[in-house]
């Protein structure tokens, strides 16, 4: 158990069980993107854990761009997008892997498939270390998924509750939501 401001939080998913499912993401997308020009895309700031360690298991030819947005204000999510950070890598003709930390409603997901469809990607897949599928209302779902959970508030690994809690060595869900 622990505690990150006001709430508590349980174990859900060890650091083990991340970092066995991030060198098989790794497999598959190594797999899948051999001889393609290969841009990955980490969405800040919730995937830079995910992004880092996926990165070290990736033995194919490719960069790494980051760009950064937000939709989120506590537990719960705005509803809307805010881009904070842009695109700065030339994506034209190019495989796209966007690495996202967490795929809950989609609306982040859907508004940066809006902004690359501008920059001319060859093709965009979408790796998330963590799926909702229950809460998921958008067009685009992951390719590469990690573990599909259930529509709860989890911290740790790069995901924050109010900013704290992203160092996190594991995976935590809310035990108890408080007004």
């Amino acid at each position: 158990m622990v505690q990150v401001l006001d709430k508590s939080f349980e174990v859900f998913i060890t650091r083990d069980e991340i970092q066995k499912e991030v060198a098989s993401l790794a497999e598959q997308i190594n797999t899948d993107f051999t001889g393609k020009e290969l841009v990955f895309i980490a969405v800040l700031n919730g995937s830079f854990m995910f992004a880092s360690d996926l990165m070290k298991s990736i033995n194919i030819e490719s960069e790494i761009s980051f760009i950064k947005l937000s939709s989120y204000s506590g537990t719960s999510t705005t509803g809307t997008v805010n881009e904070l950070i842009g695109l700065n890598s030339d994506l034209n003709g190019k495989s796209v892997v966007i690495i996202e930390d967490i795929v809950d409603t989609g609306i982040t997901i859907d508004k940066i498939m809006t902004l690359l469809s501008l920059e001319g990607a060859k093709e965009v897949k979408v790796c998330s270390l963590l799926y909702k599928p229950t809460a998921f209302k958008g067009t685009h779902k992951p390719d590469y998924t990690g573990f599909s959970i259930p529509n709860t508030f989890v911290v740790g690994y790069g995901l924050d509750y109010n900013e704290k809690g992203r160092n996190l060595d594991s995976i935590y869900q809310i035990t108890e939501l408080q007004d």
